[in-house]
């Protein structure tokens, strides 16, 4: 590590652990090297604290991710740990990025709807998204890619939360695969780019938009 090192917070999913009457935060062992090889110290944010403000006050984050798993409504711990993250990181004008799960709850945050992709368009299946934002797309040098796919609930154009902004379009059933806010540092898109280890020009996209 260096001294441009940057301190990310993670948050997790609830596990039931096999044989065991407990519940555990996991977190696919996928992100820790897709931000390592970024330079970043992953900072896993548990989902049973007492006072989150405080730990993430005392942690000293540059930026926050809300990782995938779980629907919303699967655990309340979860969602509650997520929805105070949200507000921590607002008024601290941190730097947010969604991923799947994560970028939906962003979306419910800012007062948007998700529903259920009842024909599963998009669980397993790689599809393109088209990048309808123009800083975005001479950014990433394409208005058009590949992503990966593992969602069943879908965030239609029509359902983005206020202030939130599409920037990646499937164009196939008009539903948003990314957005970033208006205002805030605040990014989510659909697919995983932790599960795309190779994909360098996403990698660099996702992560000097969060720390810029």
């Amino acid at each position: 590590m260096t001294n441009n090192t940057k301190r990310i917070g993670i948050t997790t999913r609830i596990v039931n652990a096999q044989g065991y009457e407990e519940k555990r935060d996991a977190l696919s062992q996928d992100w820790v090297k897709f931000l390592e090889i970024e330079n970043i110290i992953p900072i896993l944010i548990p989902n049973n604290l007492s006072n989150i403000p405080v730990f993430l006050e005392e942690i000293n984050l540059d930026g926050i991710i809300l990782s995938g798993g779980d629907n919303i409504g699967d655990d309340k711990d979860r969602d509650n740990t997520e929805k105070q993250i949200i507000e921590f990181g607002i008024s601290k004008k941190m730097p947010i990025f969604g991923v799947c799960r994560g970028m939906q709850v962003l979306n419910k945050f800012f007062k948007g709807k998700i529903t259920n992709d009842k024909n599963d368009q998009h669980v397993g299946k790689s599809h393109q998204i088209f990048i309808s934002d123009k800083k975005v797309s001479d950014f990433l040098t394409q208005n058009k890619m590949i992503v990966n796919s593992f969602h069943q609930n879908i965030i239609s154009v029509e359902n983005v939360g206020e202030s939130l902004i599409a920037f990646a379009i499937d164009k196939k059933d008009n539903t948003v695969e990314g957005f970033t806010h208006k205002e805030l540092p605040i990014t989510g898109v659909m697919w995983h780019p932790e599960r795309d280890q190779n994909t360098i020009l996403l990698k660099k996209f996702l992560i000097n938009k969060m720390l810029e």
